[in-house]
């Protein structure tokens, strides 16, 4: 067995490849989750995990956009988490609890999923904790629905099940709602795609900064991007964002929140289309360089 490494070894197996890892230093620590037990119609985000990662090992460290490189920050990733096929609710729990060992630690979790029951966990584990926070929720759908198919906990009751635990949620780029939620809904904490489309991101950014508490908490799921850039998520919806104007909002709520937890999800890889990978992987990258990257030496 040689003693020396190859001259052309791949990247590591972590998301974005990184060198030199360390969760004592890492500010942010990575619990990918490949579950998607209650999706309705398309499966496969079990897949989306992996396939983001393995994206993000080709992914330039260093970011104009930025100016910088983001991963100075320290970014650890856990090794995936396995999924509990038992029920959704068990599920959840094992989220919460490892979600909460990262809290405890001091870090700031980001849960790599999945489907979107993940974010249930996360939520549950912050309010254990007492967490005074605001949460944005990027997504084509409000997910409001009381329950689906006698199921309380699943992808598209996720933001009932977090309004319980965090009454202030702010909503962007919905399309699809329930009528039940339409009927009542609060049209300050709900940004339809034409509100969205509308305002531009300089007012949009404006009114989340000033609608939102210090910290906050980021749940993204991939469909809320138009399927004409990301195609691989489980329920497409027409007519969505963009990755430049995501990038912008990003800009604009990073410089002055505070991230205390984050999570991306319902990613659905699409054999032989690499293109949503990477930009999948580029977002969640962007998006950590936007909130933690001030003050960061290159």
């Amino acid at each position: 067995m040689p003693d020396k490494m190859p001259l052309r070894a791949m990247p590591n197996y972590n998301l974005f490849g990184l060198e030199d890892q360390s969760y004592e230093s890492a500010k942010v620590v990575v619990l990918p989750v490949p579950y998607d037990s209650t999706v309705t119609y398309k499966a496969g985000t079990r897949e989306g995990p992996q396939a983001i990662i393995n994206a993000s090992r080709n992914i330039e460290l260093y970011s104009y956009e930025i100016g910088g490189d983001p991963s100075k920050v320290g970014i650890y990733t856990l090794q995936s988490m396995e999924p509990d096929m038992s029920s959704p609710e068990n599920m959840v729990a094992g989220v919460k609890k490892e979600v909460g060992m990262i809290l405890d630690d001091g870090k700031i979790p980001l849960v790599l999923g999945g489907e979107h029951t993940l974010t249930i966990g996360a939520l549950q584990a912050l309010k254990a904790r007492n967490s005074d926070i605001s949460i944005i929720h990027f997504d084509a759908h409000s997910d409001t629905r009381q329950e689906l198919f006698g199921a309380k906990y699943m992808h598209a009751t996720v933001i009932s099940r977090a309004m319980e635990l965090y009454p202030d949620i702010l909503q962007l780029g919905v399309r699809s709602i329930d009528a039940e939620y339409a009927s009542r809904l609060d049209r300050d904490r709900v940004m339809f795609i034409d509100d969205v489309k509308r305002l531009g991101t300089d007012e949009l950014v404006s009114r989340i900064l000033s609608s939102t508490k210090e910290k906050i908490y980021l749940t993204f799921d991939f469909d809320v991007l138009d399927p004409a850039e990301m195609p691989s998520v489980g329920t497409p919806e027409p007519n969505g964002m963009r990755f430049g104007d995501v990038l912008s909002i990003m800009k604009g709520i990073g410089s002055e929140k505070k991230l205390c937890g984050i999570d991306f999800v319902e990613f659905c890889p699409i054999p032989y289309l690499h293109a949503p990978d990477f930009l999948a992987a580029k977002l969640i990258y962007l998006t950590l360089g936007c909130f933690l990257s001030r003050g960061t030496p290159e």
